[in-house]
């Protein structure tokens, strides 16, 4: 018994699979350590804290890619992947509220990536105007989960108690469903530039229409926004108090919003996988390689068309709600068209039709957004307090001018993150598998494709020879 287990044992080490598990672990507890050694009070006030904790943050969001390309288990890499999610994440975001906002921010914009990619990458109809969608979300609950109901409807009714916020939820999905709809009945003759331009229009007719319906009803107080807006109810405090786990209110709601956006992208990513494998996904993947040869097979363009823009709005609209009960206050400033262009970019830089690529896509541009452009400004700001002075050009960073923060040049790193992806990985950083062998034909290059191995000649069916004709005779 003794010798079969070694045996098995030495099996797995050969093949690597036992060395491969211990250097995972290994980089995920130096992560787990670092992250936790910055998190000492003493070390916040030092230059570099700000662009060093943003690195060692993504260096520790990046040990979730390595699980996904380890040659491991299907069972082992679940139980790893939950283990940072579910455990140690959720650890340091109680020391740090911060790295929990951001997780939450990463995930809002993964699950609004999963649901352009669908539109983008699956049915290939270039959206420019996916944030209405988002908006549609977060006003509906905004304007019935505060007081704004109230002056609205001449009422007193509102806001809703906190146990309503879970029907809201699907009631946004619904919403935001039926608005996609709206948007592609008119489209489905367009595509290319003319569906982009159409797209962009929608979006900034929504962000126009709630910056201005404060008169004659004010609906949505126009510019000036919607506060305090209801948050969902903490009913597992009681709970966490007899489990004797005490924490405070503003930590509780940052892990509540954590993990419910965790079962958001979880059910995002199950119903995309599912579609993609579907005749669904085949039909959107048929439309976009040619909307005349799929038309010509029977694939019905108006139903496909129109469901791959109800799908994708629908994870917009669910988004929106839960951004807008987390952030406590909403106004149109949130849904421009800067940020339509944000999550494109996301999709793009991860892998157009990709599913994993998306969620990477939304985790880098989220995290340059968030903590490397924001850590690099105030590493600027402590060291121009500091009065340091550049040396051999002898310049004050004093003099620095705040124009040139690296904060308030996001739209310069769009354009540039984009160009070098072109350049560099133009089929993203996790392609899709069609998408790679097609770039890989177009640039000439051989890459074999993983098809099915056609079975060996001796199992095919017997060929049984046509009967000869003889010609007729007069």
């Amino acid at each position: 018994m003794i010798g079969a287990k070694a045996k098995v044992w030495i099996e797995r080490v050969q093949n690597g699979r036992l060395l491969y598990l211990v250097g995972v672990l290994a980089y995920i507890l130096a992560a787990l350590l670092l992250m936790n050694w910055l998190n000492q009070p003493g070390l916040r006030d030092m230059v570099w804290y700000p662009l060093v904790s943003a690195l060692a943050f993504a260096a520790f969001l990046g040990s979730l890619l390595l699980i996904y390309y380890a040659p491991l288990a299907g069972l082992v890499k679940g139980i790893l992947g939950l283990s940072i999610l579910l455990v140690l994440l959720p650890f340091l975001g109680v020391r740090n509220t911060f790295l929990l906002e951001v997780a939450t921010q990463v995930g809002i914009f993964a699950a609004m990536a999963l649901g352009l990619n669908i539109v983008v990458g699956f049915a290939g109809l270039l959206d420019l105007g996916y944030v209405a969608f988002y908006a549609v979300g977060a006003y509906l609950w905004a304007i019935f989960g505060s007081h704004q109901a109230n002056i609205a409807f001449g009422t007193n009714r509102f806001p809703l108690e906190p146990e309503w916020f879970f029907l809201f939820l699907f009631l946004a999905v619904g919403v935001a469903a039926f608005t996609g709809i709206l948007l592609g009945l008119p489209v489905l003759r367009l595509r290319g530039d003319y569906l982009a331009i159409v797209t962009l229009a929608f979006g900034e007719v929504i962000r126009v229409i709630v910056n201005n319906l404060d008169k004659p009803i004010n609906l949505t107080n126009g510019p000036q926004g919607i506060r305090p807006v209801q948050r969902p109810p903490l009913f597992f405090k009681p709970w966490l108090n007899a489990l004797g786990i005490r924490l405070d209110d503003p930590t509780l709601y940052a892990l509540y919003f954590y993990f419910l956006v965790l079962v958001v992208i979880g059910f995002a990513i199950w119903l995309a996988r599912r579609l993609e494998n579907s005749w669904v996904g085949r039909a959107w993947t048929a439309i976009r390689e040619d909307e005349l040869a799929a038309q010509a097979m029977g694939i019905p363009l108006v139903r496909m068309k129109l469901a791959a823009f109800a799908t994708g709005a629908s994870f917009a609209g669910a988004m929106g709600m839960i951004f807008a009960a987390k952030q406590y206050f909403i106004n149109p400033e949130s849904f421009t068209f800067m940020e339509s262009i944000g999550v494109l970019v996301m999709v793009i830089v991860g892998g157009m039709g990709s599913i994993p690529g998306a969620i990477v896509g939304a985790t880098v541009v989220t995290i340059l957004n968030l903590q490397i452009l924001k850590g690099l400004s105030l590493m600027l700001n402590k060291l121009r307090q500091a009065g340091v002075v550049i040396p051999i050009l002898n310049f004050p960073l004093s003099q620095w001018p705040t124009q040139l923060e690296p904060a308030k040049y996001e739209r310069l790193v769009f354009g540039i993150l984009l160009i070098l992806m072109m350049i560099l990985r133009p089929q993203g950083l996790i392609p899709e598998r069609r998408h790679r062998m097609e770039l890989a034909e177009a640039l000439g290059r051989e890459e074999a494709p993983e098809l099915e191995r056609l079975p060996a000649e001796e199992e095919l069916p017997p060929v049984i020879p046509a009967p000869e004709v003889k010609p007729a005779r007069d």
